[in-house]
């Protein structure tokens, strides 16, 4: 349910907007894969009940890491649980930093605003699924079985399986599933379930700006054209 095409423009985005959360010191278990200042060693095998939610209550959180779970499961890789995806949702969601959005951002109100939205989609949308599963099994989401859990999911995710009544938790669903694979492969982890641990090798830090003397890149030079230079080295 996590699998989707994404353009290089996103990723390149998703990877900025993790350097976010790269910076916080407070995770247990997520960690991003080009850390700032140096390669840092795999995350410690801490429980999550380490990690203290900044924003969710603890019940929130434990839906939150469930469904993403739900979403990049443990197989023959590890899923989103070990990798500390909860923790990253939680610490965006916090900050107020949309992973995606209605419109375009322009501005810094612009991102505000659509983190507040963020904030209150995310909580109407766990409050829907509790609701829905009450009236469809008599039970809240976590007290479901798998299965119960997996058939209302596949119903959010998969078109041909919509239903006129879920428009609310298929909003609320894509929005989790672009927080989930963000964070997801944003990590060590994620990437190395894709066979391609490369970025943490050839990029091991994130790149400083090559202008500190002109932060605002007001007097950069236009640079020469290809056929101009080609005609300096001929002369």
């Amino acid at each position: 349910m996590g699998g989707q095409g994404i353009e290089r423009r996103e990723i390149l985005r998703y990877i900025g907007i993790a350097a976010v959360a790269g910076t916080f010191p407070g995770f247990s278990k997520w960690t991003f894969a080009c850390p700032q200042d140096h390669p840092q060693s795999a995350p410690s095998p801490a429980s999550s009940d380490s990690y203290k939610p900044m924003f969710f209550s603890p019940q929130q959180y434990q839906m939150v890491e469930h469904i993403a779970e739900l979403i990049i499961p443990e197989d023959d890789t590890p899923g989103a649980r070990q990798a500390g995806v909860a923790e990253f949702i939680d610490f965006m969601v916090a900050n107020r930093v949309p992973v995606t959005g209605s419109r375009e951002v322009r501005s810094t109100e612009d991102a505000l605003e659509m983190g507040d939205e963020a904030q209150t989609r995310v909580i109407l949308g766990l409050g829907w699924m509790n609701a829905h599963c009450h009236s469809e099994f008599g039970h809240v989401f976590m007290d479901c079985t798998s299965e119960q859990q997996n058939a209302l999911l596949e119903e959010l995710a998969y078109k041909a399986k919509f239903k006129p009544t879920t428009e609310s938790g298929r909003a609320f669903f894509q929005m989790m599933r672009d927080y989930t694979v963000v964070g997801y492969y944003t990590t060590k982890i994620g990437l190395q379930s894709i066979g391609y641990p490369g970025l943490r090798t050839v990029w091991p830090k994130m790149p400083g700006c090559p202008h500190p003397d002109d932060p605002e890149h007001a007097h950069l030079r236009e640079p020469a054209s290809s056929s101009s230079s080609t005609q300096t080295g001929r002369n």
